[in-house]
């Protein structure tokens, strides 16, 4: 559900956990790509200020 676009909280009401941070942890696996896609986005937008020439 996540990687079609649906909000976490969403998700844990659909599943029945009290919280999203329940949901959160029980499927870290599944929404490390997308941390990993955000991190890298961030690299490619800040991580050149860092560097020098």
């Amino acid at each position: 559900m996540r990687a079609r676009g649906v909000r976490i909280e969403t998700i844990a009401d659909l599943v029945g956990h009290a919280g999203a941070r329940v949901t959160e942890s029980v499927y870290r696996l599944q929404l490390s790509p997308e941390i990993a896609q955000g991190a890298e986005a961030m690299n490619e937008i800040f991580g050149a200020q860092g560097k020098s020439a």
